[in-house]
């Protein structure tokens, strides 16, 4: 009983901030985690430190925790129990370390979960939407195995390796879309103020116009009248579409399908999955999970739902006595090295160092790929961009040469 009460008090304790002065008249301040300012209070007194001001930290608001967040947070956890510090003690080194006050938040109530008898990954598992089933099986797996610290630096490396792809490819991407948006606005611009502007002088020549300029001015109209339906149309389609694609189950497997087939593009992402599809793999079956089990969350973690789907057949091959590299094989979706490297694998016993070599490969393969993709791109951007603000440009004074050709 007595135990059930002080473990119920852990769970209220509250982390207080102080300052105040210690034997020798210096300034000192800290943390403390207590049940009240007058507990905070006390037990410095009986440390000799003559307290000034104790406040509750704040703990609400702050930013939306990121995968990035989880990756430094697994990364430091890794690194202090391999130094031997005690794992509730490096929970509160880290809690206090954080600057996102809904990751100490969460770090938090971990802690007091473990502190009252909870596994550390039962405890994980209360909060799936930052650690996934991945994450969560392989903490198990470290626990039951003794090999805690060594599986949670596997889990660092895994995380930092896919954050990396991932920071690749939105990298390889922004830089289009940023630019395609700012000559988007540029058109509107030209079209909605400079081009009626023309018009107005066109119309006191007297002439017939060429085709080409009365193009341009028919949407020129087009954009000055409709101006709002473009914008809101053009913004609402794709905030509907991106809705969509995120939330609706067929449209993501189709998009994944799509993306797999478009040309360059198509390559970097396939390349990215496989990346990480054997990277996962790898992580899983170097921490003792059988084989079925690890496969349960390589497909969700390829981020690619042909792959998924992939992953799921062959786990249904696998679980009936077929070999992994025979499995993957049928599936159609893995590179003759991919299958080269399991086989051996699985001959020589070594299928999560294979795989982990597969997986080093293709992330290199990957900054290839976006290293090469941004320099295509550049060049294709310049010229359509040209093309399309220099036709304009031309359209526009087509009749002014036509003048100064007639005078």
């Amino acid at each position: 009983m007595a135990t059930a009460l002080a473990a119920k008090q852990r769970i209220k304790d509250i982390v207080f901030e102080w300052e105040g002065k210690d034997k020798n008249g210096k300034s000192v301040r800290g943390e403390m985690r207590a049940g009240g300012e007058a507990m905070v209070s006390a037990s410095l007194r009986r440390q000799g430190v003559m307290v000034n001001k104790v406040k509750k930290r704040r703990m609400s608001g702050g930013k939306s925790i990121k995968q990035k967040d989880i990756a430094i947070f697994t990364r430091q956890l890794s690194t202090m129990m391999r130094a031997g510090v005690p794992l509730i003690q490096s929970f509160d080194i880290v809690a206090r370390g954080s600057t996102n006050a809904r990751m100490t938040r969460l770090l938090t109530d971990i802690r007091s979960d473990v502190e009252t008898g909870t596994s550390l990954s039962a405890a994980f598992r209360k909060h799936p939407l930052y650690f996934d089933a991945l994450y969560c099986n392989l903490v198990e797996a470290g626990e039951a195995g003794g090999i805690l610290e060594t599986l949670l630096d596997r889990l660092a490396v895994y995380q930092e390796k896919t954050m990396a792809i991932k920071n690749k490819i939105k990298s390889a991407l922004i830089y289009p879309v940023a630019v395609i948006t700012v000559a988007f606005v540029v058109l509107a611009v030209i079209m909605i103020f400079v081009i009626p502007a023309f018009e107005d002088v066109f119309r006191n020549f007297g002439a017939e116009l060429p085709a080409p300029t009365m193009f341009v001015i028919g949407m020129s109209k087009i954009f000055v009248k409709y101006w709002y339906l473009i914008f809101g149309l053009g913004g609402g389609g794709i905030y509907f579409f991106m809705q969509t694609w995120k939330r609706s189950v067929k449209m993501q497997k189709y998009m994944d399908r799509v993306l797999l087939r478009v040309p360059v593009f198509g390559d970097l992402v396939n390349k990215s999955s496989i990346a990480r599809w054997t990277r996962t793999l790898s992580t899983m079956f170097a921490a003792g999970v059988p084989l079925v089990e690890a496969l349960d969350s390589v497909g969700g973690a390829s981020g690619n739902a042909v792959f998924a789907e992939a992953t799921e057949k062959i786990q249904k091959d696998v679980s009936t006595g077929s070999a992994l590299t025979t499995s993957m094989q049928a599936t159609g979706v893995f590179p003759v090295m991919v299958l080269q490297m399991c086989a051996i694998g699985e001959e020589s016993g070594s299928l999560d160092a294979m795989l982990g070599k597969a997986a080093e490969f293709y992330e290199d393969e990957v900054d290839e790929a976006v290293k090469g993709l941004s320099s295509l791109m550049e060049p294709f951007i310049i010229v359509i961009l040209g093309t399309l603000i220099g036709g304009i440009v031309v359209s526009m004074y087509l009749p002014i040469f036509k003048l100064g050709a007639v005078v």
